[in-house]
C-alpha cells in the first residue's frame, strides 16, 4: 500500500497520507473515521467488501477487516447480512454543520434504555460458521417434529455450560429449551397455576414483563421490596406458591442477593414447598469480581434456573432455557422452542469456544463503556448518586428528592436520548431515579448522551 498517496477504490477516495504514522490497519481506520465524521461518507453509504478494498489498496484483507471491525465497535459502521458494511447515522458534528443551516438538525436517537446488548458487536461471522456446521451435521431425524423440550444436543451442551460457568447442578433431562427467559418464566407460572397455585411473589422494583406473564397465567402478583442486600425475604410470607428473583444482579437496583438472604430464601422454599424461579438474565457480566454462582447450585430441589442469549448475543435469536427441579417439567402444551437448526447452531457455537470468546470480548468492552459512562455522569451530574454499576448492562441514577423522573425521561427523549424512569419498574412508590442502559450505546455517543441527559435533569420540574 502506498504510504502517502490518496487511493481511489470503487468510488471511495481514501487519503492515507493524512493519517498518523502507525500500522496499516490503524491508518486505514483513521482515514475512514475522518471521512465519516466530515460527511465525505454519508450515512447509510455502502463500503466496498473487504476483499475488494484490500485488492484495490494492495494490502492484506486482514487490514481492512480489522479497520471495519474497529469502526463497527465504535459505532461508525454497521455490518448486516445481505446489505454489506454501511455507514451508521452519527450525531451532526461541527465539521458537518454548514454556515447556511437555517434550523438545527433533529437529535440523533441515543439508546440508553436497559434490555439490549451491543447489537453492533454480534459475532456474525462466528454465528454463520455455527449455522453452516449445524446444517452440515443435520440428520434426517432432525427434520421431523421437534422435541418439545429442545434438541438433545443443545440440552446436553447447556447442562455442561451451566455447570461450568454458573455453578449449577445440571442434568440434561431437566433442561428445557425455550424462546427466551420470559417464555420460560411464563411456562413455569402456567404450571404453577395448573398445580393450584394462586399467587407469585416478585421483586419490587423488578422487570415489568415478569409481572405481566405471571398475571397472564392467572396468578396474583405480590410485590416484595428490595434493599441493598436484595429481596426482603422477611416479607415473603406463606402465601406465594413461588417467588421470582434475580439474585446475581437484581434488576433494576443492581444489588446481589446477600449470603444470609440466599440462605433465608432457600429456607422459605423448604418450609413452604414454594418454588424459587431464578432469573439469571445477565450474570455473565460482572466486572469487579468473578460472577456470583447461581442460587440453583445450592438448592436444586427448590430452584428453577432460567436464562437466555438476549443479553449475551441478541434477543432476535429467540433462544432461552430453564433448568427445573425434579418433577417440575412444565407440560409440553406449547409450541416447541426455537428452530432446530438455530438450536444446533448455538450448540456448535458453545462447543467451538466461540460463545466464551464473545463473552470475554464483551466484558472488556462493557467494562470500558461503564467506566466512561460513570466518569461522564460524575462530570455532568455530580449531584446524582450512581449505584448498581458493578455488573450487567445498566446502572441506576438516583435523582434529588422531589424530582419528577418521568418528566426528566420525557425531556431526554425529546432531546434524542431514550431513558427509563425507575417508576416504570415498580409497583410501590419510591424515590426518583433513572435506569440507564449502556449495552447498545456506542462508545462515541456516551458524552453526547450524558450531556443531553444532564440538561434534561436540570430543566425538569
Amino acid at each position: 500500500m502506498p504510504d502517502s498517496q490518496t487511493n481511489k477504490t470503487q468510488g471511495l477516495l481514501i487519503d492515507l497520507g493524512a493519517a498518523p504514522a502507525g500500522p496499516l490497519h490503524a491508518r486505514l481506520t483513521h482515514a475512514l473515521r475522518e471521512d465519516i465524521r466530515r460527511g465525505r461518507l454519508a450515512p447509510d453509504a455502502a463500503l466496498p467488501p473487504s476483499r475488494v478494498l484490500a485488492g484495490e489498496l494492495g494490502c492484506s484483507r486482514w487490514v481492512v477487516t480489522e479497520a471495519y471491525a474497529q469502526l463497527a465497535a465504535e459505532g461508525y459502521l454497521a455490518a448486516t447480512v445481505g446489505a454489506g458494511t454501511r455507514v451508521r447515522l452519527l450525531d451532526p458534528g461541527p465539521e458537518r454543520a454548514g454556515p447556511a443551516a437555517t434550523r438545527p438538525a433533529p437529535a440523533t436517537p441515543l439508546d440508553m434504555a436497559p434490555g439490549l446488548p451491543d447489537l453492533r458487536a454480534f459475532p456474525l461471522r462466528g454465528w454463520l460458521a455455527a449455522l453452516r456446521s449445524a446444517a452440515a451435521d443435520l440428520g434426517s431425524a432432525d427434520l421431523g417434529y421437534p422435541d418439545p423440550s429442545g434438541h438433545p444436543r443443545l440440552r446436553q451442551v447447556l447442562a455442561g455450560y451451566l455447570a461450568r460457568v454458573r455453578g449449577a447442578r445440571a442434568d440434561p433431562d431437566r433442561v428445557t429449551v425455550t424462546t427466551g427467559a420470559t417464555d420460560a418464566i411464563g411456562r413455569l407460572c402456567a404450571e404453577l397455576r395448573r398445580r393450584g397455585g394462586r399467587a407469585v411473589a416478585v421483586e419490587d422494583p423488578g422487570w415489568h414483563r415478569i409481572r405481566h406473564v405471571a398475571a397472564a397465567a392467572g396468578l396474583a402478583v405480590l410485590p416484595v421490596p428490595v434493599d441493598d442486600q436484595g429481596l426482603r425475604t422477611d416479607r415473603l410470607g406463606e402465601g406465594p406458591a413461588a417467588v421470582i428473583v434475580s439474585p446475581a444482579h437484581q434488576f433494576p437496583v443492581g444489588t446481589v442477593l446477600s449470603a444470609p438472604r440466599r440462605a433465608a430464601l432457600l429456607a422459605w422454599a423448604r418450609r413452604t414447598g414454594g418454588l424459587i424461579i431464578e432469573d439469571d438474565y445477565d450474570a455473565e457480566f460482572r466486572y469487579d469480581r468473578r460472577p456470583v454462582g447461581a442460587l440453583q447450585g445450592a438448592g436444586p430441589p427448590f430452584v428453577a434456573l432460567t436464562g437466555s442469549v438476549s443479553k449475551t448475543l441478541s434477543p432476535a435469536l429467540g433462544i432461552g432455557w430453564m433448568l427445573t427441579p425434579p418433577g417440575w417439567l412444565p407440560a409440553p402444551d406449547r409450541p416447541a422452542g426455537p428452530p432446530v437448526v438455530d438450536q444446533l447452531a448455538f450448540a456448535a457455537f458453545v462447543e467451538s469456544g466461540g460463545y466464551d470468546r464473545q463473552l470475554r470480548a464483551c466484558r472488556r468492552a462493557y467494562r470500558d463503556r461503564r467506566d466512561a459512562l460513570a466518569a461522564a455522569l460524575a462530570a455532568r451530574l455530580p449531584e446524582a448518586q450512581v449505584s448498581g454499576a458493578a455488573a450487567g448492562l445498566h446502572l441506576l441514577v438516583h435523582l434529588a428528592a422531589g424530582t419528577d423522573a418521568g418528566a426528566v425521561a420525557a425531556r431526554a427523549r425529546a432531546a434524542g436520548v431514550r431513558v427509563v424512569s425507575l417508576d416504570a419498574y415498580r409497583l410501590a412508590p419510591g424515590p426518583p431515579g433513572l435506569v440507564l442502559g449502556y449495552g447498545n450505546l456506542a462508545d462515541h455517543q456516551v458524552e453526547t448522551a450524558v450531556t443531553r441527559l444532564a440538561a434534561a435533569v436540570r430543566s425538569a420540574p
